[in-house]
Protein backbone atom coordinates (compact mmCIF):
# COMPACT_ATOMS: atom_id res chain seq x y z
CA UNK A 1 0.00 0.00 0.00
CA UNK A 2 1.25 3.72 -0.88
CA UNK A 3 1.96 6.06 1.40
CA UNK A 4 -0.21 9.33 0.72
CA UNK A 5 2.04 12.54 0.59
CA UNK A 6 -0.14 15.66 -0.88
CA UNK A 7 3.56 17.37 -1.76
CA UNK A 8 3.60 14.72 -4.52
CA UNK A 9 0.33 15.96 -6.01
CA UNK A 10 0.64 20.04 -5.72
CA UNK A 11 2.21 22.46 -7.87
CA UNK A 12 1.82 26.29 -6.16
CA UNK A 13 4.22 28.05 -8.49
CA UNK A 14 7.43 26.46 -6.58
CA UNK A 15 8.48 23.81 -8.73
CA UNK A 16 7.46 23.63 -12.41
CA UNK A 17 5.26 21.04 -14.07
CA UNK A 18 6.45 18.38 -16.63
CA UNK A 19 3.76 16.26 -17.96
CA UNK A 20 5.27 13.94 -20.08
CA UNK A 21 7.67 13.26 -16.62
CA UNK A 22 4.18 13.01 -14.34
CA UNK A 23 2.48 9.48 -13.76
CA UNK A 24 -1.02 8.93 -14.55
CA UNK A 25 -0.89 6.00 -12.18
CA UNK A 26 0.45 4.97 -8.86
CA UNK A 27 0.54 2.79 -5.87
CA UNK A 28 -2.52 2.02 -4.37
CA UNK A 29 -3.57 3.29 -1.25
CA UNK A 30 -5.67 1.26 -0.13
CA UNK A 31 -5.47 -2.80 0.07
CA UNK A 32 -8.73 -4.20 -0.45
CA UNK A 33 -12.22 -3.31 -1.90
CA UNK A 34 -13.28 -2.90 1.60
CA UNK A 35 -10.57 -0.87 3.20
CA UNK A 36 -11.12 1.37 -0.32
CA UNK A 37 -14.76 1.40 1.14
CA UNK A 38 -14.25 2.52 4.72
CA UNK A 39 -11.64 4.79 3.47
CA UNK A 40 -13.95 6.45 1.58
CA UNK A 41 -16.46 6.79 3.80
CA UNK A 42 -14.32 7.78 6.79
CA UNK A 43 -13.17 10.70 4.06
CA UNK A 44 -17.00 11.38 3.42
CA UNK A 45 -17.97 12.21 7.31
CA UNK A 46 -14.41 14.43 8.11
CA UNK A 47 -15.81 16.54 4.85
CA UNK A 48 -18.92 16.93 5.92
CA UNK A 49 -17.64 17.88 9.41
CA UNK A 50 -15.55 20.46 7.83
CA UNK A 51 -18.01 21.97 5.51
CA UNK A 52 -20.69 22.16 8.38
CA UNK A 53 -17.65 24.02 10.67
CA UNK A 54 -17.31 26.38 7.76
CA UNK A 55 -21.17 26.40 7.45
CA UNK A 56 -21.41 27.94 11.24
CA UNK A 57 -18.26 29.84 10.84
CA UNK A 58 -19.66 31.99 7.92
CA UNK A 59 -16.20 33.54 6.93
CA UNK A 60 -14.55 31.57 4.19
CA UNK A 61 -15.87 30.24 0.75
CA UNK A 62 -14.44 27.26 -1.03
CA UNK A 63 -13.85 27.07 -5.38
CA UNK A 64 -12.88 23.68 -5.91
CA UNK A 65 -12.18 23.19 -9.65
CA UNK A 66 -12.16 20.10 -11.81
CA UNK A 67 -10.11 19.89 -15.19
CA UNK A 68 -9.36 16.90 -17.03
CA UNK A 69 -9.81 15.37 -20.64
CA UNK A 70 -13.19 13.76 -21.59
CA UNK A 71 -13.56 10.48 -19.10
CA UNK A 72 -10.69 11.10 -17.10
CA UNK A 73 -13.81 10.67 -13.69
CA UNK A 74 -14.79 14.27 -13.34
CA UNK A 75 -18.22 13.06 -12.54
CA UNK A 76 -17.77 10.05 -10.57
CA UNK A 77 -14.68 12.15 -8.30
CA UNK A 78 -16.97 14.24 -7.65
CA UNK A 79 -20.13 12.01 -6.89
CA UNK A 80 -18.41 9.74 -4.81
CA UNK A 81 -16.47 12.52 -2.65
CA UNK A 82 -19.61 14.53 -1.66
CA UNK A 83 -21.59 11.57 -1.63
CA UNK A 84 -21.73 12.35 2.63
CA UNK A 85 -21.54 16.07 2.26
CA UNK A 86 -25.12 18.29 3.44
CA UNK A 87 -25.92 19.58 -0.16
CA UNK A 88 -26.90 22.51 1.75
CA UNK A 89 -23.42 23.59 1.97
CA UNK A 90 -22.34 22.18 -1.63
CA UNK A 91 -22.84 23.73 -5.09
CA UNK A 92 -22.06 22.35 -8.37
CA UNK A 93 -21.78 23.94 -11.70
CA UNK A 94 -21.07 22.03 -14.86
CA UNK A 95 -19.62 24.22 -17.50
CA UNK A 96 -20.64 23.10 -20.85
CA UNK A 97 -20.24 24.66 -24.20
CA UNK A 98 -20.87 28.45 -24.01
CA UNK A 99 -24.44 29.80 -24.66
CA UNK A 100 -24.90 32.77 -27.00
CA UNK A 101 -26.07 34.92 -23.47
CA UNK A 102 -22.31 33.99 -22.25
CA UNK A 103 -20.52 34.40 -25.16
CA UNK A 104 -21.26 37.95 -25.56
CA UNK A 105 -19.95 38.19 -22.44
CA UNK A 106 -15.97 38.52 -20.72
CA UNK A 107 -14.41 35.24 -20.39
CA UNK A 108 -14.51 35.36 -16.49
CA UNK A 109 -18.69 36.30 -16.74
CA UNK A 110 -19.98 32.93 -16.91
CA UNK A 111 -18.13 31.71 -13.84
CA UNK A 112 -18.05 34.56 -11.74
CA UNK A 113 -21.50 34.62 -11.59
CA UNK A 114 -21.67 31.50 -9.52
CA UNK A 115 -18.52 31.69 -7.16
CA UNK A 116 -19.11 30.67 -3.83
CA UNK A 117 -21.27 32.42 -1.05
CA UNK A 118 -19.29 32.56 2.18
CA UNK A 119 -19.81 29.08 4.38
CA UNK A 120 -20.15 26.97 1.39
CA UNK A 121 -18.21 24.69 -0.87
CA UNK A 122 -18.30 25.46 -4.67
CA UNK A 123 -17.59 23.02 -7.19
CA UNK A 124 -16.42 23.41 -10.88
CA UNK A 125 -16.66 20.68 -12.96
CA UNK A 126 -14.73 22.45 -15.68
CA UNK A 127 -14.28 26.21 -15.76
CA UNK A 128 -13.07 29.35 -16.86
CA UNK A 129 -9.47 27.26 -17.04
CA UNK A 130 -10.81 25.93 -20.19
CA UNK A 131 -10.59 29.15 -22.46
CA UNK A 132 -6.74 28.65 -22.09
CA UNK A 133 -7.04 24.77 -23.09
CA UNK A 134 -9.68 23.96 -25.71
CA UNK A 135 -9.14 27.73 -26.74
CA UNK A 136 -5.81 27.87 -27.24
CA UNK A 137 -6.04 24.56 -28.72
CA UNK A 138 -8.76 26.00 -31.36
CA UNK A 139 -8.41 29.26 -31.39
CA UNK A 140 -10.52 30.15 -34.03
CA UNK A 141 -13.06 30.00 -31.16
CA UNK A 142 -11.77 33.21 -30.57
CA UNK A 143 -12.75 34.83 -33.85
CA UNK A 144 -15.91 33.03 -34.80
CA UNK A 145 -17.87 32.45 -31.33
CA UNK A 146 -16.44 35.33 -28.91
CA UNK A 147 -16.10 37.66 -31.93
CA UNK A 148 -13.10 39.09 -30.08
CA UNK A 149 -11.88 42.75 -32.17
CA UNK A 150 -9.24 41.79 -34.80
CA UNK A 151 -6.12 43.64 -32.87
CA UNK A 152 -6.64 41.51 -29.67
CA UNK A 153 -6.38 38.34 -31.52
CA UNK A 154 -3.18 38.89 -33.44
CA UNK A 155 -0.74 38.73 -31.45
CA UNK A 156 -1.84 34.86 -29.47
CA UNK A 157 0.88 34.74 -27.15
CA UNK A 158 0.24 37.95 -25.79
CA UNK A 159 -3.42 37.12 -25.60
CA UNK A 160 -2.59 33.88 -23.63
CA UNK A 161 -0.01 35.00 -21.30
CA UNK A 162 -2.94 38.49 -20.71
CA UNK A 163 -5.31 35.31 -19.80
CA UNK A 164 -3.14 33.91 -17.14
CA UNK A 165 -2.78 36.89 -15.66
CA UNK A 166 -6.68 37.97 -15.49
CA UNK A 167 -7.14 34.13 -13.73
CA UNK A 168 -4.27 35.15 -11.90
CA UNK A 169 -5.38 38.07 -10.28
CA UNK A 170 -9.12 36.90 -10.05
CA UNK A 171 -7.84 34.00 -7.93
CA UNK A 172 -5.83 36.43 -5.52
CA UNK A 173 -8.87 38.70 -5.24
CA UNK A 174 -10.69 35.52 -3.94
CA UNK A 175 -8.06 34.61 -1.57
CA UNK A 176 -8.15 38.67 -0.43
CA UNK A 177 -12.01 37.93 0.22
CA UNK A 178 -11.84 35.27 1.91
CA UNK A 179 -12.61 32.44 -1.03
CA UNK A 180 -9.85 29.81 -0.72
CA UNK A 181 -9.12 28.10 -4.58
CA UNK A 182 -8.40 24.77 -4.91
CA UNK A 183 -7.78 22.82 -8.90
CA UNK A 184 -7.87 20.16 -9.63
CA UNK A 185 -6.29 18.30 -12.94
CA UNK A 186 -7.47 14.56 -13.31
CA UNK A 187 -4.82 13.54 -15.11
CA UNK A 188 -5.43 10.09 -17.30
CA UNK A 189 -3.32 8.85 -19.97
CA UNK A 190 -3.98 7.89 -23.41
CA UNK A 191 -4.50 4.38 -23.35
CA UNK A 192 -6.76 4.18 -20.44
CA UNK A 193 -8.97 6.91 -21.99
CA UNK A 194 -9.07 4.53 -25.22
CA UNK A 195 -10.48 1.99 -23.00
CA UNK A 196 -13.16 3.79 -20.79
CA UNK A 197 -14.58 5.72 -24.09
CA UNK A 198 -14.98 2.43 -26.25
CA UNK A 199 -16.76 1.26 -22.38
CA UNK A 200 -19.12 4.39 -22.54
CA UNK A 201 -19.91 3.55 -26.44
CA UNK A 202 -20.49 -0.20 -25.75
CA UNK A 203 -22.25 0.33 -22.54
CA UNK A 204 -26.33 1.51 -23.27
CA UNK A 205 -26.02 2.83 -19.62
CA UNK A 206 -23.29 5.15 -20.56
CA UNK A 207 -23.20 5.89 -24.30
CA UNK A 208 -25.73 9.04 -24.22
CA UNK A 209 -22.65 10.61 -22.40
CA UNK A 210 -20.20 10.10 -25.76
CA UNK A 211 -20.00 12.69 -28.42
CA UNK A 212 -17.93 12.22 -31.47
CA UNK A 213 -16.12 15.61 -30.33
CA UNK A 214 -14.11 13.02 -28.06
CA UNK A 215 -13.06 10.98 -30.57
CA UNK A 216 -11.79 14.81 -32.56
CA UNK A 217 -10.15 15.64 -29.80
CA UNK A 218 -8.03 12.82 -29.37
CA UNK A 219 -6.23 13.88 -32.23
CA UNK A 220 -4.74 16.61 -30.57
CA UNK A 221 -3.87 15.07 -27.72
CA UNK A 222 -0.26 16.28 -27.68
CA UNK A 223 -1.59 19.93 -28.25
CA UNK A 224 -3.95 19.72 -25.35
CA UNK A 225 -1.12 18.03 -23.13
CA UNK A 226 1.14 20.92 -23.78
CA UNK A 227 -1.87 23.38 -22.90
CA UNK A 228 -2.43 22.08 -19.94
CA UNK A 229 1.25 21.78 -18.84
CA UNK A 230 1.63 25.98 -19.66
CA UNK A 231 -1.54 26.46 -18.06
CA UNK A 232 -0.84 24.87 -14.51
CA UNK A 233 2.34 26.34 -14.60
CA UNK A 234 1.40 29.91 -15.20
CA UNK A 235 -1.83 30.21 -12.62
CA UNK A 236 -0.25 28.02 -10.21
CA UNK A 237 0.36 29.84 -6.61
CA UNK A 238 0.90 29.03 -3.03
CA UNK A 239 -3.03 30.95 -2.98
CA UNK A 240 -4.32 28.65 -5.60
CA UNK A 241 -2.63 25.94 -6.03
CA UNK A 242 -2.98 23.28 -9.04
CA UNK A 243 -2.83 18.80 -7.64
CA UNK A 244 -2.42 16.92 -10.37
CA UNK A 245 -3.84 13.44 -9.36
CA UNK A 246 -3.05 10.19 -11.46
CA UNK A 247 -6.55 9.12 -12.76
CA UNK A 248 -5.74 5.88 -14.70
CA UNK A 249 -7.25 3.82 -11.10
CA UNK A 250 -10.17 5.59 -10.27
CA UNK A 251 -10.66 4.65 -6.93
CA UNK A 252 -6.98 6.11 -5.78
CA UNK A 253 -7.99 9.34 -8.10
CA UNK A 254 -10.92 9.46 -5.56
CA UNK A 255 -9.30 9.21 -2.38
CA UNK A 256 -6.15 11.54 -3.28
CA UNK A 257 -8.69 14.01 -3.93
CA UNK A 258 -10.92 13.72 -0.46
CA UNK A 259 -7.79 13.51 1.25
CA UNK A 260 -6.50 17.16 -0.52
CA UNK A 261 -9.76 18.69 0.22
CA UNK A 262 -9.85 17.53 3.95
CA UNK A 263 -6.17 18.90 4.54
CA UNK A 264 -6.80 22.08 2.71
CA UNK A 265 -10.18 22.57 4.65
CA UNK A 266 -8.04 22.36 7.74
CA UNK A 267 -5.87 24.57 6.92
CA UNK A 268 -8.44 27.57 7.34
CA UNK A 269 -8.72 29.07 11.15
CA UNK A 270 -12.47 27.85 11.27
CA UNK A 271 -14.21 27.12 14.29
CA UNK A 272 -17.92 26.70 15.54
CA UNK A 273 -19.39 30.15 17.10
CA UNK A 274 -17.92 30.21 20.80
CA UNK A 275 -20.79 29.36 23.22
CA UNK A 276 -22.67 32.60 24.61
CA UNK A 277 -23.95 32.31 28.29
CA UNK A 278 -27.13 34.03 28.17
CA UNK A 279 -28.02 32.52 25.16
CA UNK A 280 -26.95 28.72 26.49
CA UNK A 281 -29.40 29.62 29.26
CA UNK A 282 -32.57 30.91 26.86
CA UNK A 283 -32.26 27.67 25.14
CA UNK A 284 -32.18 25.38 28.22
CA UNK A 285 -35.47 26.40 28.92
CA UNK A 286 -36.70 25.86 25.89
CA UNK A 287 -36.14 22.10 26.90
CA UNK A 288 -38.42 22.64 29.90
CA UNK A 289 -40.78 23.90 27.26
CA UNK A 290 -40.97 21.42 25.36
CA UNK A 291 -40.97 18.29 27.78
CA UNK A 292 -44.17 20.53 29.38
CA UNK A 293 -45.56 20.17 25.32
CA UNK A 294 -45.16 16.76 25.65
CA UNK A 295 -47.79 16.45 28.63
CA UNK A 296 -50.12 17.78 27.51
Amino acid sequence: MSKFNLEDHRYDGTRKFDIKKTKTRFPDIYESREEYEQMQEDAAKELDELQSKMYAHNRYGLLVIFQAMDAAGKDGTIKHVLSGVNPVGVKIHSFKRPTETELSHDFLWRSNVVLPQRGTITIFNRSYYEEVLVVKVDPSILINAQRLPAELTSDLPKLWKQRYSDIRHLEKYLHRNGIRVIKFFLHVSKEEQAERLIERIQDPSKNWKFEEQDVKLRDKWNEYMEAYQDCINSTASKKAPWYVIPADDKKNMRLTVAKVLTAELKKMKMDFPPEDQARSEELHHFIDVINAQNEQ
